[in-house]
């Protein structure tokens, strides 16, 4: 049976995760994030099988979310390094890192905390503000063109 597809679809979350939303995908710009760059440490760090990260890197490579860059002789070596789109995933990978943290903890009971390269300050948890600023949760948005919850539609 083949894989739904999004492409088409209103919803940008549909759309985002067509180029980005299974396990692998994700774990693998994770570890791009973090340094890894070769075909043999993606596939050391993760365990993954050889077929399934040379699928999901081609996949990130066309999507536009790595590129692949010959750094070898005679196009003997390449390396997957983020693109501006791939490094845009930085605040959702974080997100979904800290939900994990906190509602699927790991049982050895050490979190691998991430820290900010200038100060060695634990960075904060990444949060929805309004405009002004202030935090916000999904109790306090609605979707455009919908109703306001709690306000009466004009009948005129």
């Amino acid at each position: 049976m083949a894989k739904k597809r999004f492409d088409d679809s209103n919803c940008s979350v549909a759309r985002a995760l067509n180029q980005v939303g299974d396990w692998w995908s994700l774990l693998v710009v994770l570890h791009a994030m973090y340094g890894t760059r070769r075909f043999v440490d993606f596939q050391q760090e993760l365990g993954i099988a050889k077929n399934i990260l040379c699928d999901r890197l081609a996949r990130l490579v066309d999507n536009g979310v790595l590129k692949k860059v010959d750094v070898g002789e005679h196009g003997s070596r390449f390396e997957y390094r983020l693109t501006e789109k791939g490094r845009d995933l930085f605040p959702v990978v974080i997100a979904l890192r800290q939900w994990g943290n906190k509602w699927n903890p790991g049982s050895d009971d050490a979190s691998l905390d991430l820290h900010d390269r200038t100060t060695g300050q634990p960075i904060q948890m990444v949060q929805v503000q309004n405009a002004e600023g202030e935090p916000i949760t999904v109790r306090d948005v609605f979707v455009s063109g919908s109703p306001v919850p709690g306000t009466k539609k004009d009948s005129a």
